[in-house]
């Protein structure tokens, strides 16, 4: 059985009906999981409940983000909602919605340390542009790294390695993380492109970021040598006790955001990738604005899951 830490309370994030990150994309993938031939192994499985005065929960989003921030989202969609940039909707349930999503990635951390096995987080908003002091580009909470610092509190964890496949790069991960020695940052990401941030220069304090920018067009062809190359010696040789993934799908070919050219099978040989550096990862939904495309992906993602778990 693989869990899949889901809720349909992230279909209450309201962007609008013609906002790219809209409640559809859950909608897509809940269904081709369902249909899937493996669809009896998936162990469906409802995020901790939110109470605000949990401390696991709290303490583990105010690790990251200011609490004056946290009050500021909190009192806007207490008002009705609103914007925090030009890209990223408030409505009235966004508050509860992005702290269950944050409970959602926690509880994987909790679950595939205690099993030595994978786990998929299929929530929503994501958060890999999130910087500490604010959200952008769709997110409100660094889901990611809220998690990696998490875990960093657990017995027996030491390190934990982030693997951001999403086709933008995760400006709001790599600001929170960069200067932790205890986390290793990576990667790969079309370039130039939306935030602007992940040139090869960035490094962190401890030499423990590693941006692979891509040019637009790239196939599956593009994407392996730096894997294989650069991806795995950089976090094999981190040895991190947990691997994060911000699974973002959006360098799909049929993707409108943007301009790669990969096939939604080509996320299973990210997959595979991804669980040769360690069985315990936790995988996180982040970007991925075709339906079709980012629900088949997925589904290429969790297939390889299941045959780590068979073997």
């Amino acid at each position: 059985m693989l869990p899949v830490f889901y809720s349909d309370e992230f279909l209450d994030h309201d962007t609008g009906f013609y906002h790219p990150e809209n409640a559809g994309r859950l909608q897509a993938v809940t269904a081709a999981l369902q249909a899937a031939p493996w669809a009896n192994r998936l162990d469906w499985r409802l995020p901790t409940p939110i109470d605000v005065n949990a401390i696991r929960l709290m303490n583990a989003v105010y690790a990251v983000h200011p609490q004056r921030y946290v009050a500021a989202i909190e009192q806007l969609a207490k008002q009705g909602g609103g914007n925090i940039d030009a890209d990223t909707p408030v409505s009235p349930r966004t508050y509860d919605v992005a702290l269950l999503a944050v409970n959602a990635w926690l509880d994987a951390v909790d679950r595939v340390l205690a099993s030595d096995a994978p786990a998929f987080v299929l929530s929503r908003p994501p958060g890999h542009h999130a910087v500490p002091q604010i959200g952008m580009g769709f997110c409100i909470f660094s889901n990611a790294a809220i998690a990696a610092e998490y875990a960093l509190r657990q017995p027996g964890i030491d390190r934990v390695g982030i693997l951001d496949w999403d086709v933008h790069h995760g400006n709001g991960t790599q600001a929170v993380v960069e200067d932790n020695p205890q986390i290793a940052f990576c990667s790969l990401h079309e370039f130039p492109h939306y935030p602007g941030t992940g040139d090869a220069a960035e490094r962190g304090m401890y030499n423990n970021v590693l941006n692979l920018p891509m040019r637009a067009g790239g196939s599956i062809a593009d994407y392996q040598p730096p894997f294989e190359q650069k991806v795995l010696p950089f976090l094999q040789s981190f040895q991190p006790d947990l691997l994060i993934v911000s699974a973002g799908y959006d360098a799909n070919k049929a993707d409108p955001l943007a301009r790669m050219s990969l096939q939604p099978e080509d996320f299973g040989t990210f997959t595979r990738y991804a669980l040769q550096i360690t069985r315990r990862t936790v995988f996180g939904l982040e970007g991925g604005y075709d339906h079709t495309a980012l629900a088949r992906s997925i589904v290429a993602t969790i297939d390889q899951c299941l045959e780590q778990v068979d073997e």
